[in-house]
């Protein structure tokens, strides 16, 4: 079918019409779309320094007789008058936990000399009574430990000085942390001469355990208090930030 020249003057009219009203894209325009924004990501590090203000210990008796009820005995007789002299001290009760009791026959011993050997025989009974104890003031820590063994506790199997509120601690290093980043990326920013922009990211890479000085440990004796020193604790958080450069 023929058009009139009215018909294709008007066709061609909104042909162009459409054209005009779709936005121009340049080469320029698509290649600053897909430009990725410029950044300076970095890792800091924020530590905190404390003394520790807990101290645990695992200690107890070890009782040895020829019969089952004796050596009972003489370990209750024992760690009744340890924890009574735990709760003298300010340990109260909640920091005092039976982690280990038990009672077992001993057997004859014989020399390792090749002969034959009879069925095992018992000669006696050994009785072992361990607590967990909590002290939350170290200053008395040789006292404590001086008593225990005058009264009897023949096994001590660790001392671990620990903080009671970590949590505190552990932000005061994430500010730290923080601050340290900000600081550092002020001179990487000043050196390349570029202005940072806003934060774009703050991830935090490790809140490792909290590191505890090696303590100094003395001789225990019994005329004097036990001297040992806590040492020092330090509580470390590891970050990356990641800013947008202007």
């Amino acid at each position: 079918m023929l058009r009139s020249p009215k018909t294709s003057i008007l066709i061609l009219i909104l042909l162009l019409l459409a054209a005009t009203a779709l936005p121009a894209m340049t080469p320029h325009a698509r290649a600053h779309d897909s430009e990725q924004k410029r950044t300076l990501s970095l890792s800091a590090t924020g530590a905190v320094k404390t003394t520790p203000d807990k101290v645990d210990i695992t200690t107890g008796v070890t009782s040895e007789a020829p019969t089952a009820r004796e050596a009972l005995d003489k370990s209750t007789e024992a760690m009744t008058a340890i924890v009574q002299a735990l709760k003298v001290e300010g340990i109260e009760a909640k920091d005092i936990r039976t982690v280990n009791f038990s009672v077992m026959p001993v057997y004859e011993q014989f020399p390792p000399d090749g002969k034959p050997r009879p069925a095992p025989r018992i000669t006696g009974y050994r009785v072992v009574n361990q607590v967990h104890i909590q002290v939350r003031d170290t200053g008395k820590l040789g006292a404590i430990l001086d008593k225990v063994v005058s009264l009897g506790a023949n096994t001590i199997d660790g001392i671990a000085f620990n903080v009671a509120e970590p949590d505190k601690l552990r932000d005061e290093a994430r500010k730290r942390a923080v601050q340290n980043a900000i600081a550092t990326a002020k001179v990487y920013a000043e050196a390349a001469g570029v202005t940072l922009g806003p934060i774009l990211s703050i991830s935090e890479d490790d809140s490792g355990p909290i590191r505890y000085g090696r303590p100094n440990a003395a001789r225990m004796e019994m005329s004097k208090d036990v001297p040992i020193e806590g040492g020092t604790a330090t509580v470390e958080t590891r970050i990356r930030v990641t800013w947008e450069l202007q």
